[in-house]
């Protein structure tokens, strides 16, 4: 039994080895067949790394050929660079040399030129002749000597500026009132003003139109272009801006009447209402007393006795007294001019205070404009004056109101006060002459 379990184990291992033996051989066969795979791969390679050599040292051959040709074009070239730098300083130098003073002149012309198109732009007789800057400003950039033809546009263009700023033209063109557009007769005066439809015109060189201000000066400049525009020959005086529109523009942003008397606020209008009831009163005092002194007048030439002025009621108290005494005549007359005395005198002490309250009312408004102003400072500080002038306006514009108020409401009081003491002292002649007469009797 033991021997025939050792046979079998005996034939195992032999045919185990005998298997191994086998793959071996195997992998020895499939490594040599894939070495010669691999060494045909590699002989290929190394043949096309040969052939690829060859080629990029044809090519580098070419490059350098050519390197070396564009190096001998370049010397060529650098070589007719400076002969030809040398040849264009020759050029310049004989150039300069034959033009002589001509290089100033044209550099003149240009300046001349600069100049012109500057007043073209904004001058009044473009928008009759418009488009005429264009050949001063090819001038201007072009770096060329100027030619005949662009000197003589500059001469030409100069010299209609000059005689257009002298003449009086009356043209058609199409204008802009308040955003509409239309066709106007315009008259021109010279570069200074143009006038259509009785008012300024303004010229806007960004769109090469005529346009109406759009505020127009006082009416008394107004009413001279009615009477400029329809007249045929001769001269008729018209308010003209020798500035070219500077004055004007400063002359319509001047506030009228009623916009300072607007920026008085609250208490501008209030002096204005006592003024005007000062003024009112004082008129009508004026009145009454004229009429009481005419009537007055009147009765100290008359010898019959009218109780419709104090005079005559005077005379009329001592005509029914029957007493010859003196004193009691001089009592009598005492009274009657007593109870005359205050309407003569009546309201002067209220037009006195009208005057008296007119400048304390200015003074206050302009403490109120001061405090406004000193609030913008605190607010938005002293950088844009614009913010101030509400406050400071009101403060002079009050200021202003109450001694234009308070001024002539002093003189109507001085006026009423002595119409009033004339009347007064004519009552006391009177009565004085009535006493020595019956003192005389």
């Amino acid at each position: 039994m033991k021997l025939v379990i050792s046979l079998l184990l005996c034939y195992l291992v032999s045919t185990t080895t005998w298997a191994a033996s086998n793959d071996l051989d195997q992998l020895l066969h499939d490594v040599k067949q894939r070495q010669m795979v691999e060494r045909k791969i590699n002989h290929t390679r190394e043949a096309e790394f040969l052939a690829e050599k060859q080629n990029q040292q044809q090519l580098l051959q070419a490059a350098e050929a050519a390197l070396a040709k564009q190096k001998r074009l370049s010397g060529e070239l650098k070589t007719q660079l400076e002969s030809n730098e040398e040849l264009l300083a020759k050029f310049e130098a004989q150039l300069k040399e034959r033009s002589g003073e001509l290089g100033e002149l044209f550099g003149v012309a240009r300046q001349a030129a600069g100049d012109l198109t500057a007043n073209l732009i904004s001058s009044m007789v473009s928008a009759q002749y418009p488009d005429r800057t264009g050949p001063l400003i090819e001038m201007i950039e072009s770096k060329a000597l100027p030619t005949i033809d662009q000197l003589e546009t500059l001469w030409f263009t100069l010299q209609q500026e000059m005689t257009e700023s002298g003449k009086v033209v009356r043209f058609k063109h199409e204008i802009q009132v308040r955003g509409n557009r239309q066709e106007a007769d315009v008259t021109r005066i010279g570069a200074f003003n143009a006038v259509a439809n009785g008012e300024y015109l303004h010229y806007s060189p960004e769109t090469n139109m005529l346009t109406s201000l759009a505020r127009q000066p006082a009416s008394r400049y107004l009413d001279l272009i009615d009477t400029f525009s329809h007249a045929d020959s001769g001269s008729e005086p018209l308010g003209i801006d020798p500035t070219r529109g500077v004055m004007l523009s400063m002359l319509i942003q001047t506030p009228n009447s009623m916009e300072r008397i607007q920026q008085g606020g609250a208490v501008g209008y209030i002096i204005l209402a006592l003024g005007a009831l000062g003024f009112l009163y004082a008129i009508l005092r004026l009145v009454i007393l004229s009429i009481t002194g005419k009537k007055m007048h009147q009765q100290m030439h008359n010898e019959t006795v009218s109780d419709d002025n104090p005079l005559g009621r005077v005379l009329f108290a001592t005509e029914q007294s029957s007493s010859d005494d003196t004193a009691t005549l001089e009592l009598i007359l005492d009274e009657a001019i007593t109870r005359e005395v205050p309407s003569l005198e009546k309201g002067l002490s209220m037009i006195k205070l009208f005057a008296a309250v007119a400048p304390l009312l200015g003074l206050l408004g302009t403490v109120t404009g001061m405090i406004a102003t000193f609030q913008s400072i605190s607010l938005f500080g002293t950088g844009d004056p614009k913010l101030m002038a509400d406050g400071i306006s009101q403060a002079l514009v009050t200021t202003m109101l109450g001694l234009c108020v308070a001024i002539p409401l002093l003189f109507l009081h001085n006026l009423l006060a002595s119409r009033s003491k004339a009347l007064v002292q004519i009552l006391d002649e009177q009565s004085a002459g009535i006493l020595s007469r019956r003192a005389g009797k």
